[in-house]
């Protein structure tokens, strides 16, 4: 990089940006003459940026030659309100780790498939290697099947159309029926387990969670020699997600 490409670039960084607030001013969007106008840009060089812009999918063009923010745009308004969203909670996530001295798990339930929002851990609480995507292993993790025994009837059968129960470790429920009654088989049990179904040595705990209507879980998972704390371990981790409910669903 040569001695000037450092303020030339930040230069042309601020100009676009600048486009970008004025372009935002504009509900039904303005012609590139406008905008040059102001942001004080030259036209030539307003008409650059724009194009830089649309290609990129910052800014879009009208049919009648109007510019109007992307798609681009929301997206990244989304993932900062996701982010936002998630900095409010991760003092609870952290507090819970720390009481239980494990690592802290939370999913949401979007688009059809189960995501990973949060994991919070450390160097005394690792989190469980992720060998296999959140996205192919719901049935074999307890934040997965919390989620699934949460889900209507039509909602969990879509799921599990959509996606094929792979073996993960010997313990892995790999059967739809024997699945579905697993997470059937206790209606009032406020947390779902996964005894080494994900992962050999390691055994987790659920319980459902909330961001407005939006299903999720919180859970914990431990070595698979404190297995026998697991029933003890709801009496810290409901609080925790009725908490983490409210402030999600009061924010959104």
């Amino acid at each position: 990089m040569g001695a000037q490409d450092g303020p030339t670039l930040i230069a042309s960084v601020q100009r676009a940006l600048r486009l970008l607030e004025a372009v935002s001013a504009h509900e039904n969007g303005a012609p590139a003459k406008q905008l040059a106008r102001e942001t004080g840009l030259p036209l030539a060089t307003a008409y650059h940026l724009l194009r830089t812009l649309v290609h990129d999918g910052y800014v879009r063009k009208l049919y009648d030659g109007g510019f109007i923010l992307g798609d681009k745009v929301e997206s990244l308004y989304s993932a900062g309100h996701a982010q936002t969203l998630l900095s409010r909670v991760r003092p609870a996530l952290a507090a819970l780790r720390d009481e239980l001295a494990a690592a802290t798990y939370l999913t949401f339930y979007e688009d059809g498939e189960i995501r990973v929002a949060e994991i919070v851990d450390g160097p005394r609480t690792p989190r469980v290697d992720l060998w296999v995507g959140f996205e192919d292993a719901g049935h074999a993790t307890a934040l997965g099947k919390s989620v699934l025994r949460e889900l209507d009837e039509d909602a969990r059968r879509d799921y599990l159309s959509r996606h094929h129960l792979p073996d993960l470790t010997p313990r892995t429920i790999t059967s739809v029926p024997e699945l579905l009654r697993r997470i059937e088989s206790s209606p009032s049990a406020s947390a779902v387990t996964d005894l080494e179904e994900y992962a050999l040595g390691s055994v987790c705990i659920a319980v459902p969670v909330y961001c407005g209507q939006i299903l999720g879980s919180l859970g914990v998972s431990l070595p698979v020699e404190r297995q026998a704390q697991l029933p003890e371990i709801p009496a810290s981790l409901l609080p925790v997600a009725n908490r983490v409910s409210r402030s999600l669903s009061l924010t959104i």
